[in-house]
């Protein structure tokens, strides 16, 4: 929830940053000419992000994740590497103001785009409503998974005062309300996120207050 890190989190972000070093030097086949050449030769894009308000210039190579742009780049650790296949949420960031799966998404692809990552939904030092809800309703165990969750909660309620329906929307003929927000909309829109302390409830429950702060 955007905590600083601690001594143990920068000694395993090196630990990563090395793994990275070294996949970088792998060798990959050029199919045109048949020969083994070394990703570190492979050609690098630049490419220019608004992160959490800021302007960010990276040169990336074009396999390059966002989420890697954001960790290791930038240092911004809350956004978690889970199971790296866009399934479990742990990644969730904002992209011009909707959520995607950072993990599956390609840096170079974000050119001039705005990013908010959980580092970024405090506002002069206080809470957003929905991480406050989080605390209050106990909606994180482990809290690994924590930076994704709250990242779709708040998605979750942009969408609904948007007027978006879901899958669990009884009638997608009527507009859809934030009033309409039911736990079960919350269940179906919050389900691409996994809890594997299965704290589902009481995150529910969370999203449930902060949508009724809006």
């Amino acid at each position: 929830m955007g905590v600083a890190a601690t001594s143990a989190d920068q000694s395993i972000l090196a630990v990563y940053r090395e793994w990275v070093r070294k996949m970088s030097k792998t060798k990959r086949r050029d199919f045109g000419t048949g020969t083994d050449v070394a990703e570190s030769d492979a050609e690098r894009l630049s490419v220019c992000l608004t992160v959490n308000g800021q302007v960010c210039s990276q040169t990336v190579e074009p396999r390059t994740t966002l989420l890697e742009a954001l960790r290791v780049a930038l240092d911004l650790t809350g956004t978690k590497r889970g199971c790296d296949r866009g399934e479990c949420g742990a990644c969730t960031v904002h992209v011009d103001g909707r959520r995607v799966l950072s993990c599956v998404t390609l840096a170079a692809m974000q050119e001039g785009k705005r990013i908010t990552t959980i580092e970024g939904l405090t506002r002069d030092g206080e809470l957003r409503p929905i991480q406050a809800a989080f605390i209050e309703y106990d909606g994180f165990q482990c809290g690994f998974c924590t930076s994704g969750q709250i990242m779709s909660g708040v998605a979750v309620i942009e969408e609904a005062k948007a007027g978006w329906p879901s899958a669990a929307t009884a009638d997608v003929t009527k507009p859809f309300a934030l009033a309409d927000l039911s736990k079960a909309e919350i269940r179906e829109r919050m389900s691409g996120n996994l809890c594997r302390c299965a704290c589902y409830p009481n995150i529910v429950d969370a999203i449930t207050e902060a949508a009724g702060r809006h």
